[in-house]
């Protein structure tokens, strides 16, 4: 048999009505206002060929990882990267794993145990959401972003159990940021334990980009820290950063580690020279720079009701309609900008939005652009509705 099953076919058409049927995206020469690559280092030759010379320096000429971290794939880089990722991050010790997504499906699938509870943003990550789906603890979600919905759950727990409060020190989808010294005392008072995505704070926050908790001083305060390298670090993987007791759990009960075929030398050699470039880059302060000028630009062309609030390199123009978000960022991809619209169900239904990632090598020139013609667009829907 080889025809689609009839339940599939129905859900591709809801899709399909919808106007928000996913598909492979296609490599462009467009202006980037879409990738995760904030520092440019994902096209960085130097961090290439640095990951080549540190290779050959120590004669690895071995393509594949050749079998999982327990079996016969624990190459002597990893314990060498995971030494500087502590080091760099200030943790007790630091577990990579193959990629973001099963870094979190890794925890919470293996972490939270039956009668325990969880408590997490209702905009959390889908890796996140699927790894407590695999979980037996009981997961209740909390209004995004707020402490007084998030105290009142905590107040109403059996103190005698075990309760695990998750968040991002950055959101993908919005860009904005919760107040994590209150939800860090939050979890002390009542005894919980606090766990952070940095994913898109790494790199972009903190002293040569250590992220947002260590901005904060909250390192140890914090359970547990998932850092991903295919955002601003520009290559691929991810780890956990928590305790050695955590750590050699998650070697033994986490089954997206123990299961898989572990990275190979040279993504384990990208990720070494990335973070040798974060320590020596000034790439930060121009990011930074063009978060600004961008804010300021939002301002001036009167777009500000429309954008949600934040300080990251991610700024979300909400426009209500998966229609209208596709019609809008195609009109900005005839003028030569790659400006992705996020639709329902990926956001809720009336919150799709276009999204902005801005980078290090966006000039003023291309944000103010982007920017006028975003106005015109949006200001033409108003009229026509």
């Amino acid at each position: 048999m080889n025809h689609l099953p009839k339940k599939l076919k129905s859900k591709l058409k809801d899709r399909e009505a919808a106007n928000a049927l996913r598909q492979l995206g296609k490599q462009n020469s467009l202006v980037d206002f879409s990738s995760n690559d904030y520092l440019g280092f994902a096209k960085s030759e130097s961090i290439f060929d640095a990951a080549h010379d540190f290779l050959m320096s120590h004669n690895i000429k071995q393509n594949g990882a050749t079998g999982s971290r327990l079996l016969s794939g624990n190459h002597p880089l990893y314990p060498i990267l995971e030494t500087i990722l502590s080091d760099f991050h200030n943790s007790e010790s630091a577990l990579i794993f193959n990629s973001g997504y099963d870094a979190n499906i890794g925890f919470f699938s293996s972490v939270p145990q039956r009668g325990d509870i969880i408590l997490y943003d209702e905009y959390i990550h889908a890796s996140i959401r699927d790894g407590i789906a695999m979980s037996h603890a009981k997961a209740y979600k909390f209004k995004h972003n707020d402490l007084e919905s998030l105290s009142e759950m905590l107040k109403r727990v059996q103190h005698d159990i075990n309760v695990y409060v998750v968040t991002e020190s950055v959101f993908s989808m919005d860009g904005d940021s919760p107040d994590l010294k209150a939800m860090s005392q939050l979890c002390k008072t009542h005894q919980a334990y606090f766990i952070v995505d940095e994913a898109h704070a790494v790199g972009v926050f903190g002293n040569h980009g250590v992220g947002l908790i260590q901005e904060l001083g909250l390192e140890n305060q914090v359970f547990a820290r998932l850092v991903t390298f295919g955002k601003a670090l520009g290559c691929h993987g991810a780890a956990i950063l928590t305790n050695k007791d955590l750590k050699a759990y998650l070697v033994n009960f986490s089954r997206s580690f123990i299961y898989t075929t572990a990275l190979p030398p040279h993504s384990l050699a990208t990720i070494h020279a990335a973070y040798h470039k974060l320590i020596e880059t000034e790439n930060r302060i121009q990011l930074h720079q063009n978060i600004s000028f961008f804010k300021s630009e939002v301002i001036k062309n009167k777009l500000q009701d429309y954008f949600i609030d934040s300080h990251s390199a991610i700024h979300c123009c909400v426009v209500s309609g998966n229609d209208t978000v596709k019609a809008i960022s195609q009109k900005l991809k005839e003028q030569g900008f790659d400006v992705k619209p996020i639709l329902s169900p990926t956001v809720p239904k009336g919150e799709e939005r276009l999204r902005f990632c801005l980078h290090t090598f966006n000039s003023k020139e291309e944000i103010t652009k982007v920017l006028q013609l975003l106005a015109t667009f949006v200001s033409k829907h108003k009229l026509d509705e």
